[in-house]
């Protein structure tokens, strides 16, 4: 099971799911199929059935867990800087415009760290982190809410063109004045 954060298994996932093979072998040292353990565990027949072949080859110790399947490029104590880093904005770090992107960022982590990472890999720390590429940290100094605010209300009602016609419309999609 995936976690929308980006990570894979909680270590008290991971335990439970310890615990249910280690009951399965148990089950298997009693004699018992692999549809029947399946059923008692309410696991899939599938993963009983790797398990019981991992069980007859390494006993009880190939059932155990081993550890995360990755572990991050990035430490918290790493990330705690890179924030920092990402904080002073992208002129400081010597872009000439105060846009961050994922490239860059790339860039500064390669820059600071030493270490590369993938943009997706960037991008999933970063949101696992309550980082978010769709609003801005800090309104701008110059934004005029009162300016923004009539916009809204007055020009781009003008602007946006109505979603439904005001006369009958037409089922035909290629020649939509016929009916």
């Amino acid at each position: 099971m995936r976690y929308p954060q980006g990570g894979g298994l909680t270590a008290e996932r991971r335990a439970f799911r310890e615990h249910i093979r280690m009951q399965a072998a148990e089950l298997f040292a009693l004699g018992h199929d692999n549809a029947a353990v399946a059923k008692r565990l309410r696991v899939s027949v599938r993963s009983v059935q790797r398990w019981h072949q991992a069980w007859e080859h390494g006993g009880t110790a190939a059932l155990e867990s081993k550890r995360p399947a990755s572990t991050p490029k990035l430490s918290e104590a790493l990330f705690e800087v890179l924030e920092q880093e990402l904080a002073k904005g992208p002129v400081a770090q010597g872009w000439p415009d105060q846009t961050w992107t994922l490239a860059r960022i790339k860039t500064l982590i390669g820059r600071r760290f030493h270490k590369s990472m993938t943009l997706s890999a960037i991008a999933q720390m970063l949101h696992r982190h309550g980082f978010s590429h769709q609003v801005p940290a800090r309104r701008a100094v110059e934004r005029n809410a009162e300016a923004v605010t009539g916009w809204v209300k007055e020009t781009w009602p003008q602007v946006e063109t109505p979603w439904r016609r005001s006369g009958p419309g037409s089922a035909s999609k290629t020649r939509p004045a016929s009916r």
